[in-house]
C-alpha cells in the first residue's frame, strides 16, 4: 500500500493511498467491522432463540422478524437526522456506542429457559446438552438422575427408563410440554435488540455519505471507492458468519455474540482514531445550530440524543410484539404503495408519472424478492439445522449459523464476474434492461427454493437429512438472483422518481424492506414445527413442512418472475432511458447490495432540501 497526493480541487495536494482518499480506509475497516458484528450476531439469533430461550418456532421467527423490519425503518430516521442537525461522524459515533452496547448485551445469556414435560400425573425437566444439530436431550428424574430421551414416531423415548420406574415409550398426544423462562434475561435480550436497532438506524444511514463526501460529484474515482467500501461489507459478513457460528455453537452462545460486541468496538475505536483522515466531511451541516438551546439547559444535539434514547422504549415494546409490527406495515405499506400510485396518476403528467409508476412497481416486485431471499436469517437456518446433513467431507462439518457465509462467499466471488458481464454486453448493446434484471432475480430466487425441494423429495437420508449441496445450490441461485436486482434497485429511486419527492420515495423502498422482513416471517412461521427443549418433535412431519412451504414460495416467486419478464418491455419503456443509460447511470452509484443502502436516506433527504 503506497501514499501519494494529488492535486484537490482548492489546488492544495491530499495524500491518497492507491489512489483514493486516506479517509476510505478507515471507513472500509469502521464497515467491515460494523458488518461484522451485524451478520455474525443474526447467523445465531433464530438459532438461539429457540435452544437457549427455548422460544418456539412461531414465537422465534415472528421476534426475529419484527426486529429485522425496524432494523430497516430505523435508518430513515437517524439519515435525517444527520443530514439536518447532527453530522455523518456525530451520528455514526452515537450509533457505535449504541450497537456495541447492544451487542455485549446479547453475551449476558444467563442460564437460559426450562423445559418440561408432564406425564402420569407428573412434571419432568427436559435438559438440553450442546447446540446446534448435535444437541441432545435427557429427561431427569425425581431422583435427579439424568436418563437421555429422543423422540421416536411413537412419542417420547426414554432409554434406561425402567431403573427410574419410567414408562420406555410416552406416547405422543399423552405429554404437555411447557417453558419457564428467566425474565430478567429475556428482558436483557429484548433490551439489547432495541439498542442495536437504534444504533444501526444511526450508523447504516450515514457511514456510505461520508464515503460519497470524500469524492468531488464527478470524480471518476468515486465508484471504485465505493466498491472497495462494499468489499469491506462482505468481508466482514463473510468472517463473522464463519467465526461468530463456531464460537456461538461450539463454546457457547456467549462466545458468539460477545465476538461480535468486540468487532463492533474495533470498528468504534477505528472510526474515532481516523477522524482526521476524514478530512471535515463528516461534520454537521450547521455546527452553530446544535448548541441552541431547545428546553431549558438543553441544546438540541442532546435533545435528539434524548430522543433517540426515548426510542428505545417504544422499539423495546414492539420488538416483542411482532403482531403488532406485522399489522401496521401489512396494512400501511400497502396503503401508501397505493396512495403514491394515485398521487403519480393524477397529480403528475408525460414522463414524470410514467418514470414514477415504475419505480413504484419495480419497488412492490422488489418487496418479493426480500421477502423469499429473507428466509436466509430464520426459516432456512433452523432448516440447515434440523433437515441439513452439514457434513462438507469427511468427519469436517460445518454448523447451521455457518451456512449463511455462503451468500457473502458467493457475492465476493461472483459479483466482478457479472459486473464485467454487464459492461461487455452493453458495449455490443445488449445489457439486459433494468426491469429485465428485476424478473431475472425474482426467477432464481424462486428457483432457489425449488432446488431444495429437489433435494428433500428425493436425497434426504433416513435421518430426515438432505445433503449438504443441496443448500450451496439454494444460496448460490438466491445470491445471484440478488447481483441481479441489487444494484440497480434503491438507485433506480433516485433516477426515476420526481426530484421533489425523492427523500419521500427512498423512504418509501426503505419501507419496503422492512414490509418484506415482516412478510418474510409470515412465511418462516409457517415452516414451524413442534419443539422440546430446542429439538423437533418429528422430523419427518418437519422436513415435510418445509418441503411443503419452499415449493408454494419458489413457485411464486419463478411465476411472479416470468411475469415481470414478460412485462419489461412496457416498464422499459416507461423508464424513458435507454439501456445503457439507464443501468450504467444506475449500477455505477448503487454499486452492488447494502453500499448504496446504507447511505440511500440521508443523501436522498440531501437532494430533497435541495430541490426545495
Amino acid at each position: 500500500m503506497t501514499a501519494t497526493a494529488i492535486p484537490a480541487s482548492d489546488g492544495a495536494a491530499r495524500p491518497t493511498i492507491l489512489g483514493h482518499p486516506r479517509g476510505l480506509v478507515v471507513l472500509f475497516l469502521t464497515e467491515m467491522w460494523e458488518r461484522f458484528s451485524f451478520y455474525g450476531m443474526r447467523s445465531l439469533l433464530v438459532l438461539y432463540l429457540t435452544q437457549h430461550f427455548l422460544f418456539g418456532d412461531g414465537e422465534a421467527q415472528g421476534l426475529y422478524a419484527a426486529y429485522a423490519s425496524l432494523v430497516y425503518l430505523a435508518p430513515v430516521l437517524g439519515g435525517l437526522a444527520a443530514d439536518r442537525w447532527l453530522g455523518s461522524r456525530k451520528a455514526v459515533t452515537v450509533g457505535a456506542l449504541l450497537l456495541v452496547a447492544g451487542h455485549f448485551g446479547m453475551a449476558f445469556e444467563g442460564s437460559g429457559s426450562r423445559q418440561y414435560v408432564d406425564f402420569g400425573g407428573r412434571s419432568y425437566e427436559v435438559v438440553a446438552e450442546g447446540r446446534g444439530d448435535e444437541r441432545a436431550l435427557n429427561i431427569r428424574t425425581p431422583a435427579g438422575t439424568m436418563l437421555p430421551m429422543h423422540f421416536s414416531g411413537e412419542g417420547i423415548a426414554i432409554d434406561r427408563a425402567a431403573t427410574a420406574g419410567l414408562p420406555a415409550t410416552v406416547p405422543q398426544g399423552s405429554y404437555r410440554s411447557r417453558v419457564v423462562q428467566d425474565p430478567i434475561y429475556v428482558q436483557i435480550l429484548f433490551f439489547s435488540l432495541s439498542l442495536i436497532i437504534i444504533g444501526v438506524g444511526f450508523l447504516k444511514a450515514n457511514i456510505s455519505t461520508i464515503v460519497g463526501a470524500l469524492y468531488a460529484q464527478n470524480d471518476p474515482r468515486r465508484d471504485g471507492g465505493f466498491t472497495i467500501f462494499y468489499m469491506g461489507i462482505n468481508l466482514g459478513s463473510f468472517l463473522s458468519t464463519i467465526l461468530c457460528g463456531w464460537l456461538g455453537i461450539s463454546y457457547g452462545w456467549s462466545y458468539g455474540f460477545g465476538l461480535a460486541g468486540v468487532g463492533m468496538l474495533a470498528g468504534l475505536l477505528t472510526f474515532l482514531w481516523g477522524q482526521k483522515l476524514l478530512e471535515g466531511h463528516a461534520e454537521p451541516p450547521v455546527p452553530a445550530a446544535l448548541k441552541r438551546p431547545v428546553a431549558g439547559r438543553v441544546n438540541l444535539e442532546w435533545a435528539i440524543y434524548l430522543v433517540a434514547f426515548a426510542l428505545l422504549l417504544p422499539v423495546w415494546f414492539l420488538v416483542q410484539r411482532d403482531e403488532i409490527v406485522t399489522e401496521a406495515l401489512t396494512i400501511g405499506a400497502p396503503l401508501i404503495f397505493l396512495a403514491m400510485l394515485l398521487w403519480s396518476f393524477f397529480r403528475l403528467k408525460g414522463v414524470e408519472r410514467s418514470r414514477m409508476i415504475v419505480a413504484l412497481v419495480l419497488t412492490i416486485f422488489s418487496v418479493l424478492f426480500w421477502t423469499l431471499f429473507e428466509q436466509a436469517g430464520s426459516s432456512l437456518t433452523l432448516y440447515a439445522d434440523r433437515n441439513t446433513d452439514l457434513t462438507i467431507a469427511g468427519d469436517f462439518k460445518m454448523n447451521a449459523a455457518q451456512t449463511q457465509f455462503f451468500n457473502a462467499a458467493f457475492i465476493v466471488l461472483l459479483a466482478p464476474l457479472f459486473a464485467g458481464m454487464w459492461t461487455r454486453l452493453g458495449r455490443r448493446g445488449v445489457e439486459p434492461s433494468t426491469p429485465v434484471k428485476f424478473g431475472l432475480g425474482l426467477v432464481q430466487v424462486g428457483l432457489g427454493f425449488l432446488v431444495l425441494v429437489v433435494g428433500i423429495t428425493h436425497f434426504a437420508g433416513a435421518d430426515f437429512k438432505v445433503p449438504l449441496i443441496w443448500l450451496f445450490l439454494a444460496y448460490l441461485l438466491h445470491t445471484t438472483g440478488e447481483i441481479c436486482l441489487s444494484p440497480v434497485g434503491l438507485s433506480m429511486i433516485t433516477k426515476l422518481s420526481v426530484p421533489r419527492v425523492v427523500g419521500l420515495m427512498m423512504g418509501i423502498w426503505f419501507l419496503s424492506s422492512a414490509l418484506a422482513h415482516t412478510l418474510a416471517g409470515l412465511i418462516a412461521k409457517a415452516t414451524s414445527g413442534e419443539t422440546v427443549g430446542g429439538v423437533v418433535v418429528d422430523l419427518g412431519a418437519q422436513l415435510a413442512t418445509y418441503a411443503s412451504v419452499f415449493s408454494s414460495i419458489g413457485w411464486v416467486g419463478v411465476g411472479v418472475g416470468v411475469v415481470v419478464l414478460l412485462l419489461s418491455p412496457w416498464l422499459k419503456r416507461g423508464m424513458h432511458m435507454d439501456v445503457a443509460e439507464a443501468d450504467h447511470a444506475l449500477a455505477g452509484e448503487a454499486q452492488i447490495g447494502e453500499s448504496a443502502a446504507i447511505g440511500a436516506p440521508a443523501s436522498a433527504a440531501r437532494v430533497n432540501d435541495e430541490q426545495r
